[in-house]
């Protein structure tokens, strides 16, 4: 008895986490077994063997069996116990030799933990009636651990192998003891489009094999990746509840399944920006600037960009690139792109702002230019050239030697006598909304000349002298100086002019009809004058 309360005691310290369940340490037999572990059941239950509560539900029938110590009544009790009706699942008679082959659909072989281990009537260990038993333990495929009653006699725990003559015709698996996890399966991390979360098995029975594989929204996630204790979150699953299943298998027991409670539906990723977007190029009217695109990841699926002056959207202005206009003259210009991916929360993502936008600056391509002549009485025009942009507007001044001339403001002006001797210039700015104002010149080639008049009288006399008297005027110009010339034929005398006047008499010039010819050179200033003119020289008396 000794012996027994020590194995017994051995058996509990090595129990499984199942209530009723009593294991016992695998022994390799050196010789066939068929050994009772205890009798009766105060003495099994001081050695640690459970009745399962028999001892005080015994006297009920279940599945309609004499109550008391009987084989098939204590079997169905278990059977009730672990949670099938008190209603026999077969009809017929209910001895133990008839269970089997009742539920011959049901009855294999295969020894597992909460199984009905079934001998038919007549044979070794089984009366003319059969006899039936719950199996509390399977120490191999040949060798378990069994609690029985028996009709007639007492509550027993007995060791049987397959080699001694006493083994089960088969065994029923009404409902065996599946394997169930001490700690249940659990997901950690949450669930977020672009994360990932992981599996906990859960804690299971020693020498448990496990798998396990993720659901979605209650299905089966396909691929291998779907079977690793790691999930990456995928687009696929915004919305969707998660959760793990672990499958359990071992020698001996029921395979076992348990599941993880379900996660909260996934929420939407948030992109992930390395670098935000930023304008490049110079802000200033006229000019072109970019955005260069933030890099996001994962990459969006769509980047759309909307271009602001000081925080106000622009109308129209969406693309990659935005040509300056005038109106945006001492803005801050920036742009904001919107991107987006499929599973992850829209990222709206702002480039820093510009400097702000500076006036443009015109470009001429062709230089304006002075039409008509120098020289006073005549008008002089501003010959247009071209300029960008093209609708600039231009405004005049025209200048005397650098002075502005009062009132002279339009694109022509006629040369006044103030005007002579000196350069006259016509100053162009050109003015645009958004550009800066630029001055241009057109100027004369020298200084404003004047047409002087020339006017002069003769005197004849006997002998062939001819007094040729000179008066030069011209506009803008008083006293006139300087050489002046009178021939005929082949004669010519140099005069001087003093306040524009001058006398010179040409000799000997013979008697006739003859051409003078007066020559003023001019200056810079005053033109060149010249008369041509006829005399009659008398003869001689």
């Amino acid at each position: 008895m000794r012996e027994l309360r020590r194995v017994g005691l051995t058996l509990l310290t090595s129990a499984l986490a199942f209530v009723g369940l009593v294991v016992v340490a695998p022994q390799a037999p050196s010789q066939a077994v068929n050994q009772f572990l205890c009798t009766g059941y105060d003495a099994c239950a001081r050695a640690g063997y459970s009745s399962a509560g028999y001892d005080t539900a015994g006297s009920t029938m279940y599945w309609q069996m004499y109550g008391g110590h009987n084989c098939t009544n204590y079997a169905a009790y278990r059977m009730v116990r672990s949670g099938m009706p008190n209603v026999r699942p077969w009809k017929g008679a209910g001895n133990g030799t008839n269970w089997g082959e009742a539920m011959a659909d049901i009855t294999d072989g295969v020894p597992r933990v909460g199984a009905v281990a079934w001998w038919r009537a007549n044979t070794p260990g089984a009366g003319k009636s059969g006899h039936v038993a719950y199996v509390e333990q399977v120490i191999s495929p040949t060798e378990i651990i069994i609690s029985e009653d028996m009709w007639g006699g007492d509550f027993h725990w007995r060791r049987i192998s397959q080699d001694s003559g006493r083994w089960p015709a088969g065994f029923i698996h009404f409902n065996d003891v599946e394997l169930r996890p001490s700690t249940p399966p659990s997901v950690s991390g949450t669930p977020v489009v672009g994360r990932t979360v992981s599996a906990r098995l859960g804690a299971w029975p020693s020498g448990a094999k496990l798998s396990m594989r993720w659901y979605a929204d209650g299905k089966a996630l396909p691929g291998v990746d779907a079977t690793r204790p790691t999930l990456q979150i995928t687009p696929a699953l915004l919305k969707k509840r998660l959760r793990v299943r672990v499958a359990a298998t071992k020698p001996g027991f029921a395979n076992g399944v348990a599941t993880s409670p379900t996660t909260s539906a996934t929420a939407p990723g948030t992109l992930d920006v390395a670098t935000p977007p930023a304008v490049t190029g110079t802000p200033q009217v006229g000019e072109t600037v970019s955005v260069a695109p933030a890099e996001v990841s994962p990459t969006p699926e769509a980047v759309t960009t909307q271009w602001l002056a000081d925080g106000t959207p622009i109308d129209g202005a969406t693309g990659p690139t935005l040509t300056v206009a005038p109106e945006l003259v001492g803005a801050d210009l920036t742009a904001v792109q919107t991107a987006t991916a499929t599973g992850y929360r829209t990222a709206t993502l702002k480039a820093a702002a510009s400097a702000p936008v500076a006036p443009g600056v015109m470009t001429v391509r062709r230089a304006y230019g002075l039409s008509g002549t120098a020289r006073v009485g005549r008008t002089l025009a501003v010959s247009p050239g071209a300029v960008t942009p093209a609708d600039a507007t231009a405004r005049y001044a025209w200048l005397r030697d650098g002075t502005p001339i009062d009132g002279a403001d339009q694109a022509s002006y006629q040369l006044q006598p103030d005007d002579v001797g000196r350069v006259v210039t016509a100053r162009i700015m050109l003015e645009r909304a958004g550009y800066r104002n630029t001055w241009l010149k057109a100027a004369t080639n020298g200084p404003v000349t004047t047409t002087p008049t020339l006017s002069l009288s003769t005197t004849t006399s006997r002998g062939g002298a001819l007094v040729v008297a000179v008066r030069l005027s011209a506009r803008g110009v008083s006293g006139i100086d300087g050489p002046i010339s009178a021939q005929v034929g082949s004669l010519t005398v140099q005069g001087a002019l003093q306040d524009g006047r001058a006398r010179m008499v040409l000799r000997g010039i013979p008697a006739g009809r003859r051409v003078l010819e007066v020559v003023y050179d001019g200056t810079d200033v005053v033109e060149a004058a010249h008369v041509r003119t006829a005399v009659t020289i008398p003869k001689r008396r």
